[in-house]
Formats: C-alpha cells, structure tokens, sequence
C-alpha cells in the first residue's frame, strides 16, 4: 500500500486532499509521506495554506474492496506518537521540526 500512496504522490494533484471538519469547512492538504507502522499505513499531511508553522495530521490508510483509499482518523496516542516519530526521522533534513 505504502507504493500506492508513493505512486500517487509523484502524480500531479493526486496528493491533495480536501478534509470537512465538523462545522462543514473544507480545507486543502497536501499528502507529504506515506508510513508503514504495524502492518497498516498512514498517511502524513500538511495543510496547503499556512505551511510555516502548520502541524501535521497523520490519518490511518485503508483500502475498500474497489481499491479506494479512505482515510480515517487515528485515535490511539500511542500509534500517533509512534508514526510521528518515524516522520520526523525519515524526513529530519526536509522539515525543520519544533516539538
């Protein structure tokens, strides 16, 4: 699944997502990594708008049965964390990180 996601992170546009919050609002983020933790996929994204002290959301990947991808929200702080930390060392020389 992780190529999945690389394969579609080099075509143009198909790294973006538009996420709706709970009011209704939609917002553009960006697909910047795809990780591999515990036998299931995350995906990292960073807001379009506001990049220079935006955080990122890191949401789990699944596959349907028609190959869509979903993406679902990750409620286990332990998984976060772990993900996160996984991010920031593949990435450290790309991102200047401040935790």
């Amino acid at each position: 699944m992780t190529d999945m996601l690389n394969e579609n992170m080099n075509e143009e546009f198909d790294n973006i997502l538009n996420l709706t919050d709970e009011e209704g609002n939609e917002f553009e983020y960006e697909v910047i990594d795809a990780i591999e933790y515990n036998g299931e996929e995350f995906a990292v994204l960073l807001p379009v708008e506001d990049v220079i002290d935006a955080e990122v959301i890191i949401l789990a990947v699944e596959v349907d049965e028609e190959g869509m991808e979903n993406f679902l929200s990750v409620d286990d702080v332990e998984t976060l964390e772990a993900v996160y930390k996984i991010f920031k060392e593949k990435n450290k020389d790309a991102f200047n990180f401040v935790d």
